[in-house]
């Protein structure tokens, strides 16, 4: 009996799934509340569609595989903070060959990881910065939930962060989210008190 054409394709499927499983090494921090590696994937991606507009001349469809791209080598390599970075060994390059060796995806998801690890594109620029800012966004949430110490811990790291920001848009937008609140979104949406039944008569 021939094997099943899609056998690698539903193992890949299974392991992606695996990625809303993985802690990043930020819980280790006393932070049990930091987003999962498949959550910050999902806003990375979105932070570079952001940041593709405001650059021009992005092919948004690599932008988005390279988004989703980024960090899914974790799967079998592991997630590396700061501190762990010194010490751990990973074969990453190695992860992604197995990880993506006879699905559907093979011939173009080794090249498109190695384009965002070596920053060789416009996109792979965009898409880094993007995970740069995922972390500042995540850090002022942080603060939200009372984790000040977390916050205050990597500042300096996050200003060193900030000087190695690869795209115009992405130094303006990592400034606008430091200067910005988590919950301005809801404040400032249309609510009960500016459009709904609280609003003041005229």
């Amino acid at each position: 009996m021939a094997a099943d054409p899609y056998q690698r394709d539903v193992e890949f499927i299974y392991e992606i799934g695996c990625l809303r499983l993985m802690q990043r090494t930020w819980v280790r921090f006393q932070t049990p509340g930091f987003a999962n590696n498949a959550e910050h994937s999902f806003r990375v991606a979105w932070i570079a569609l952001i940041l593709a507009e405001r650059e021009g001349g992005v092919d948004q469809a690599k932008l988005l595989k390279m988004a989703l791209a980024h960090d899914i080598t974790e799967s079998r390599a592991g997630d590396i903070d700061y501190v762990s970075r010194l010490y751990a060994e990973r074969h990453e390059d190695e992860a992604i060959k197995d990880m993506a060796q006879g699905t559907s995806l093979e011939p173009e998801l080794a090249d498109i990881w190695l384009e965002y690890e070596n920053l060789a594109s416009l996109e792979a620029k965009i898409v880094k910065d993007a995970d740069y800012i995922d972390c500042d966004a995540e850090l002022a949430e942080q603060r939200t939930r009372g984790q000040h110490d977390i916050a205050d811990a990597f500042e300096a790291a996050r200003l060193q962060v900030g000087a190695k920001l690869k795209t115009e848009s992405g130094k303006q937008l990592w400034a606008a989210v430091r200067a910005g609140k988590p919950l301005d979104w809801i404040a400032n949406s249309k609510n009960r008190l500016n459009g709904g039944d609280w609003k003041p008569k005229q």
